[in-house]
């Protein structure tokens, strides 16, 4: 069994997070629950940032928060020095309530609104990232009309293709995101904004996918990107000096994955982006990352409750928990990997092969195609590692189940940070019908 951070086993043959018995927890707070191991998003954390410190060059570390977004994680963010960045009016506003500094939150998205980015620029937030040309324009008249000044970075896509899932590779030409570099859009959308009174153009943002191993993409991308850097130094005299290489670094969710440490990755972007820069004669830009799996995906466990049970002979053995695509929609949409361990059992020997089912009413709501477990029984608590990225944060009421619970854990003691849906909270924004 592979544990994650500060996960134990008890003596009692418990798994234990953070020094607290998930048993208890399911106990006290009920499942699903969403546990997360916040000494484990420190250590992260600190080793991106470190590895910057340790270079001596300067950048900033932004924590993606799409990955999970409420009042807790961006306070701890807050504690750690981290950067956020948002991709919504709902994120902006969450950061915003949990006191995260304006300066240090930049916005995203491929469709920004009029009242987002009115939002963004009366939030005097650090930076826009410009996806498009409709928003450059939107930006122009917005800023021009409160004659307001804001830092913006063009993002691009440079054509590198990260080894991963089709859905979540985000820097290939073909994307909803940014200006493509080898088609003239990315010039473009440089020479309508270099120069204007208001947007302060800093440099370019790329982001080339998800569940990346490795660091070789990464290095391509930033050669792409200082490469561009350096043309619009020649040709305009214009000195970037801000290099946004985002995010995407794996974690392990099975033994099949095989992820850095964030010090490789980091320490191979700046070896990179030192390299290109010194070859074409440019001031090292500040270089900016956007960790969000790294930091919250192996620290989030989800707790379930197993109970009913299906043999299907010769076929296979369902049990069936009390949360699934609701919770986490990652197998249904991605044919994501997960490993468990039945939390009250986990020194128990492996004995059982078990297909876990959610609860929701569609076929394809299973969480885990093939698990080796003990003999799982009705009641027992089954703990699904990693859940921290892309669960609670894409949770639905599907079938009209309450989102789940969310406790925090550190040095032995625990927080509720999320409580869970009612019924009540289900039908709070139902209006009844009256027109009869």
């Amino acid at each position: 069994m592979h544990l994650y951070g500060t996960q134990t086993i008890t003596e009692q043959g418990h798994l234990a997070i953070g020094g607290v018995d998930t048993i208890e927890l399911a106990k006290q707070y009920g499942t699903p629950l969403f546990v997360y191991d916040i000494a484990l998003f420190r250590e992260r954390a600190r080793g991106f940032i470190d590895t910057f410190k340790k270079e001596n060059v300067r950048a900033q570390v932004a924590y993606a928060s799409k990955a999970f977004s409420t009042v807790a994680i961006y306070q701890v963010a807050k504690q750690e020095g981290l950067s956020v960045d948002v991709v919504s009016g709902g994120e902006l506003y969450t950061a915003l309530k949990a006191g995260f500094p304006t300066d240090k939150i930049h916005f995203h998205g491929n469709n920004k609104s009029v009242e987002e980015l009115t939002y963004a620029l009366d939030s005097k937030i650090g930076c826009i990232v410009i996806d498009n040309f409709y928003e450059i324009e939107l930006l122009k008249q917005l800023t021009t009309e409160r004659q307001q000044k804001m830092a913006v970075l063009i993002r691009v896509t440079p054509g590198v293709e990260a080894h991963t899932h089709d859905f979540i590779t985000t820097g290939q030409a073909d994307s909803k995101f940014g200006f493509d570099l080898s088609n003239g859009q990315a010039d473009e959308a440089f020479k309508a904004l270099y120069d204007h009174e208001y947007l302060e153009l800093k440099g370019m943002h790329c982001h080339i996918g998800s569940q990346i191993f490795d660091t070789e993409a990464f290095s391509l991308a930033a050669k792409k990107v200082v490469d561009k850097m350096a043309e619009w130094k020649k040709d305009y005299q214009f000195e970037a000096t801000v290099l946004n290489l985002g995010g995407g670094f794996g974690i392990r969710y099975t033994e099949e994955d095989t992820p850095l440490e964030p010090a490789v990755y980091v320490d191979d972007m700046i070896q990179a982006v030192k390299k290109e820069a010194a070859e074409f004669g440019i001031e090292l830009p500040e270089i900016w990352i956007e960790p969000g799996r790294s930091l919250v995906g192996d620290a989030g466990t989800t707790l379930y409750t197993i109970g009913s049970h299906k043999t299907v002979p010769n076929v296979r053995e369902y049990i069936a928990i009390d949360g699934g695509m609701s919770d986490n929609i990652r197998p249904a949409l991605y044919d994501a990997k997960y490993e468990a361990v039945i939390a009250n059992k986990a020194t128990a020997a492996l004995t059982k092969t078990y297909t876990v089912a959610g609860k929701l009413c569609e076929s394809g709501d299973k969480i885990i195609e093939t698990i080796s477990l003990p003999e799982a029984e009705t009641g027992d608590i089954l703990a699904t590692f990693c859940t921290g990225a892309y669960g609670y944060s894409m949770a639905s009421n599907y079938n009209r189940v309450g989102r789940p619970a969310v406790v925090f854990v550190e040095n032995g003691q625990y927080q509720l940070v999320v409580k869970r849906e009612t019924y009540e909270d289900l039908t709070k924004l139902d209006v009844d019908y009256t027109l009869v």
